[in-house]
């Protein structure tokens, strides 16, 4: 046998031992207690996302799942606690827009890039709406395009408020202001409580952030007040906000539908037999009824399950959505 042909039967070999190895792998898997990292305290939305989904994917794995909560760094601390696990899917990281595309642009202290991570499955997606002070001289979204021009021209520029700088409600808050032309002070607060807690006591102006039964209640009591929601166009995602028009049926904001998104990621070098079985367990559990039900008690809508493949187009469709936003409104690390 001469080297070349040496060479073809040892790469075939190779191929054949780690087609056996993926199959084996996927048979196996999960073969030990799966962690779900949520990279916040216990007690948030995060957390109880998490608690949802925990009961009914163990039983779609047949192994325990235990939630570990590992906050700090904007989620990155449980992000790269992740990363520095073994890639073999017994260590999944629920993320959102928040840590895995705009806390690398934002912070210096987040090393990791987007690409680093593999989608898995989007489970829960969240409504979101611009608020504001109840006293505001603005009651839609047109009226607060003029209102920040005018307050920006006589150097009293309109606040809003978010959850930290780079979260996304600061780098969506900095995104009206640019598509508006009218400059706008970002107030970051540590939480959403202080923040509401702020904007129904009247000392922020606006926030362009999620919207619960919590946040319905203060609008009710007439403590703040809904100027748009961030739904498509003549659209309306939550059942709670029909009473509401869409920022993007407004005459001077196009192209601002987005909702706040919850998902499921493994290290981009986890075995694509793990990633098709996660895949297949989480559509399993999300398809539950109950899964539903608390799904949306907490304020959230389950999107349709996703393939692996369109998991992984969509993640890099997002990423390339964020980065392009924070691109026109120049933002810089800190």
């Amino acid at each position: 046998m001469n080297r070349k042909t040496f060479h073809r039967h040892t790469l075939a070999l190779f191929a054949g031992l780690c087609l056996t190895g993926a199959s084996a792998l996927a048979q196996t898997f999960p073969s030990k207690q799966v962690n779900l990292m949520v990279p916040y305290p216990a007690g948030g939305l995060s957390d109880a996302i998490a608690r949802v989904v925990e009961r009914p994917l163990t039983k779609a794995f047949g192994q325990q799942v235990i939630v570990e909560n590992l906050g700090g760094v904007s989620g990155a601390l449980g992000a790269q606690k992740v990363l520095a696990s073994p890639a073999d899917g017994h260590m999944i990281y629920q993320g959102s827009p928040n840590e895995l595309i705009l806390a690398p642009m934002a912070l210096q202290a987040v090393k990791y890039k987007s690409e680093d991570f593999r989608m898995v499955q989007i489970i829960g997606a969240f409504p979101m709406a611009v608020l504001a002070r109840k006293e505001l001289g603005a009651n839609n979204i047109d009226e607060l395009a003029a209102l920040a021009k005018k307050s920006a021209a006589a150097g009293k520029p309109l606040t809003y408020g978010s959850v930290g700088v780079g979260s996304f409600y600061h780098i969506l808050g900095e995104h009206f202001a640019h598509q508006v032309d009218a400059a706008m002070t970002h107030v970051p607060y540590k939480g959403a409580a202080p923040l509401f807690q702020d904007l129904a006591g009247g000392q922020v102006d606006v926030s362009f952030i999620v919207i619960g039964a919590q946040q319905m209640g203060l609008i009710d009591q007439g403590r703040m007040k809904v100027l748009g929601t961030l739904a498509p166009a003549g659209k309306v995602e939550a059942p709670f906000l029909k009473a509401f028009p869409s920022i993007n049926d407004s005459k001077v904001v196009k192209d601002f539908a987005y909702n706040a998104w919850t998902g499921y990621f493994v290290r981009k070098d986890t075995p694509e037999p793990v990633v098709q079985a996660l895949n297949k367990a989480l559509a399993t559990a999300m398809g539950d009824p109950e899964v539903r039900k608390q799904l949306e008690q907490i304020g959230g809508m389950l999107p349709a399950m996703m393939t692996p493949a369109e998991a992984t187009k969509e993640y890099e469709a997002q990423t390339a959505r964020f980065r392009a936003i924070a691109k026109s409104i120049k933002l810089e690390a800190q």
